[in-house]
């Protein structure tokens, strides 16, 4: 259980070594966060701690503590989520396991306490109040304007779903017993404080959640208590455990994650399955049959000479290509991440501004929420399928479904995820490159045939607000 009491300054000292702690004066202290591009939201996320030495020293390899005591900073980390924002909440519709969880940690064990059907405010905050449980808030984005700006940027900037939950813990309470998760952590501390311990991972950057029971993890490498304007951040892996020191009548923090499932392991298998595929083609040694009954075997051990052989081909076939498919991994992100950031009060976004024509010049808007795949023909069931460019996009995409799993309103009649997109003819590739890689360029100028052909693709990505007039 956790320590509770005075010895904690003395602990942190210990291991500040291990932990670096930048402090902020007055004269030092960072704006609050910068919207005006992912890069320079993340950069404000860690500062003062460089975008360079992040990545060179700590992401992924070992836990950073940015402990700003900067009284601008902490009343933005408030404003993002309260526990006074709960009662509102609740009477939107919220639901037991969907949007909340109350948990308590009991002698190393997660106690849930949740009820059924719709949260009421007042029986959670009963069960906050006497039951000392801690209130975990699932995706909140859903409903706060400013973690959707933050977490929408955060995709943009690393290319991968961003989810996030809220945990309020009440004085002398713990809710989760100590783990790690799948995920890189960055934790936000909004209100109160909340004391942290981190431990040697068993199992380094580990591809799942797991429970490590107390016997098994030692002694904490880190110990600290985090403030309202802190930010922490650890790898996948990491074991830790927190708790709301008695004194304080309860902490808020909120825990961004990122990078779940998005390993090389996992391109891999994304990737290799289009490799084998196109390689086959040209190889007829991939083309040559399996042993007669091999799939009927126990012991499939003589053929791993003939599949390493196979492997080290594919992976001459790879040195060689130009082209590398990742198509599943791209749909997955492309189709989950949140929309654009416009403000809640913004029309949903149409077309607008002229059309264009032959003679336009034309800019890509929203970069970084489209991407090009080439892919078999999806509308052709002949036994001949044709490759075809696809162009999909988040513009259109439900806040209100971030990170919540494939519901029946993100399905299409056939129990299949929607995509939002175009397709093009595998000719078309080499226009959309330009487009994608340039500032600026003119419709006249892209790489087809016929202007009847670039006007087509021009009005196409206008219609799906992918590109303006200029």
């Amino acid at each position: 259980m956790p320590k509770k009491g005075g010895k904690i300054a003395d602990v942190a000292k210990e291991t500040q070594a291990q932990c670096k702690r930048p402090r902020l004066d007055a004269a030092g202290s960072p704006s609050v966060l910068s919207f005006e591009s992912p890069d320079s939201l993340f950069r404000s996320l860690i500062s003062p701690i460089r975008e360079e030495e992040f990545f060179r020293d700590y992401w992924e390899q070992k836990p950073l503590l940015v402990q700003r005591n900067d009284v601008l900073v902490a009343a933005y980390y408030q404003s993002l989520f309260q526990l006074s924002h709960l009662k509102e909440l609740c009477s939107q519709g919220l639901y037991y396991g969907r949007d909340v969880n109350v948990c308590r940690c009991v002698n190393g064990k997660k106690k849930v306490l949740n009820k059924e059907g719709r949260v009421n405010y007042m029986q959670l905050k009963k069960d906050f109040d006497q039951k000392k449980a801690t209130i975990q808030f699932h995706q909140p984005q859903r409903f706060k304007e400013e973690l959707w700006k933050i977490q929408e940027k955060l995709e943009c900037y690393f290319g991968s779903l961003v989810g996030s939950n809220v945990y309020i813990t009440p004085q002398g309470s713990q809710g989760l017993p100590p783990h790690y998760d799948d995920v890189e952590v960055f934790i936000l501390q909004l209100e109160g404080e909340k004391h942290w311990r981190l431990y040697k991972p068993t199992v380094p950057l580990a591809r799942e959640y797991n429970v490590e029971p107390e016997e098994r993890i030692g002694s904490p490498t880190h110990e600290f208590i985090l403030k309202p304007g802190d930010l922490l951040y650890f790898p996948r892996g990491t074991i830790h455990q927190a708790d709301t020191p008695h004194g304080i009548s309860y902490s808020t923090h909120v825990t961004i994650s990122t990078y779940q499932n998005n390993s090389w392991g996992d391109f891999l298998l994304d990737a290799i399955p289009g490799l084998v595929f196109d390689a086959a083609k040209e190889d007829m040694a991939l083309r040559t049959s399996i042993p007669r009954q091999l799939l009927m075997q126990v012991n499939t051990a003589d053929c791993t000479k003939k599949l390493s052989s196979l492997l080290r081909r594919l992976a001459d076939s790879l040195e060689s290509s130009r082209e590398l498919r990742s198509s599943d991994m791209k749909k997955d992100f492309i189709m989950h991440r949140l929309p654009p950031c416009l403000g809640c009060d913004s029309d949903p976004l149409t077309p607008g501004g002229k059309l264009p024509k032959i003679d336009s010049k034309i800019r890509l808007q929203f970069r970084d929420h489209a991407i090009i795949t080439v892919e078999p023909d999806q509308d052709n069931a002949d036994e001949i399928r044709r490759e075809m460019v696809y162009v999909y996009h988040s513009l259109k995409n439900r806040r209100e479904t971030h990170m919540m799993g494939r519901e029946d309103d993100t399905t299409s009649e056939d129990g299949l995820a929607q995509t939002h997109g175009l397709r093009f003819p595998l000719s078309y590739l080499d226009a959309l490159k330009q487009i994608w890689s340039s500032s600026t360029v003119n419709v006249k100028e892209l790489n087809l045939t016929s202007d009847a052909e670039k006007e087509n693709l021009a009005l196409s990505l206008w219609t799906e607000c992918l590109i303006e007039v200029l």
